[in-house]
């Protein structure tokens, strides 16, 4: 009788695993810990504000905290994590048309203004001829920067709304500047070696620079550039996201995000 043990443990493993839940079979455990990713600021800093709440709630949260744009939506896409909240718009329907993922969006949530800073100009018009300008170098941010560019005259676009417009489309370049595009993230570090940086606002706050005060340009409250909670279309009405989703846009966060941020991050609801 003993050769049939292992035969029959097997199969009964397997029929067990059959039988449970998981991601890609039945329902997601509601007592399961919630995992997002996040950038520091202000992203990572609004999640651990709202984790007592959801607690309340039963719903605990793990934060995993990422200095890069690709990492937090390669993991959700993978099933590693279970959202995101760092992105806008534009970048995530790039993103998955680059990496043929299916992330979806949950809801909307700040406006981080975009903006141009310099370590050796106090104003824009002493921008000189030839001035060397780092741009980011994934296609939403990119597009972005030479849109805030575009829009005070410093260059000119084929098509000034569109948000994937590169280098390319520049049209009209009449101060001669030289871009140079760099990983998004790397952007305050170079800070010091060039003209002019166009950085996205959660590195910026990072790098202790306060976009309402040091940026030459900057975005205004207008800005379609919402950064959204993230998912995959599997898990977007999971009960814990869509309660995490709620407390994002809830009172609490947007007393946060304007007592905290002094009108470098803005509440989008």
């Amino acid at each position: 009788m003993k050769k049939y043990l292992l035969p029959l443990t097997a199969a009964l493993a397997v029929f067990v695993a059959g039988c449970s839940g998981s991601a890609d079979g039945g329902k997601a455990d509601p007592s399961a810990t919630l995992t997002i990713a996040a950038t520091p600021v202000p992203h990572a800093e609004i999640l651990k504000e709202i984790k007592p709440l959801l607690a309340r709630q039963g719903v605990n949260i793990e934060i995993k905290v990422f200095t890069d744009y690709v990492q937090p939506n390669m993991q959700v896409a993978q099933k590693q994590i279970d959202a995101n909240f760092f992105q806008t718009e534009p970048y995530l329907d790039a993103f998955n048309k680059e990496r043929g993922t299916d992330l979806v969006k949950v809801v909307g949530v700040h406006i981080e203004p975009f903006g141009a800073y310099s370590k050796k100009f106090t104003s824009i018009d002493q921008l000189p001829d030839g001035a060397d300008v780092v741009i980011p170098n994934d296609p939403s941010n990119n597009s972005r920067a030479l849109l805030l560019l575009a829009g005070h005259g410093l260059v000119k676009l084929k098509n000034p709304d569109d948000r994937l417009a590169t280098l390319k489309d520049v049209v009209e370049n009449p101060k001669h500047l030289k871009f140079r595009e760099l990983e998004a993230a790397m952007l305050p570090r170079v800070l010091d070696q060039v003209d002019l940086a166009l950085i996205n606002t959660n590195y910026a706050l990072a790098a202790k620079l306060n976009p309402v005060k040091d940026a030459l340009l900057i975005e205004d409250k207008n800005s379609p550039y919402v950064n959204f909670l993230v998912s995959r279309a599997d898990n977007k009405d999971d009960p814990r996201v869509q309660k995490l989703a709620a407390a994002l846009t809830s009172p609490e966060v947007k007393a946060f995000i304007e007592k905290n941020y002094g009108g470098a991050v803005l509440p989008a609801f």
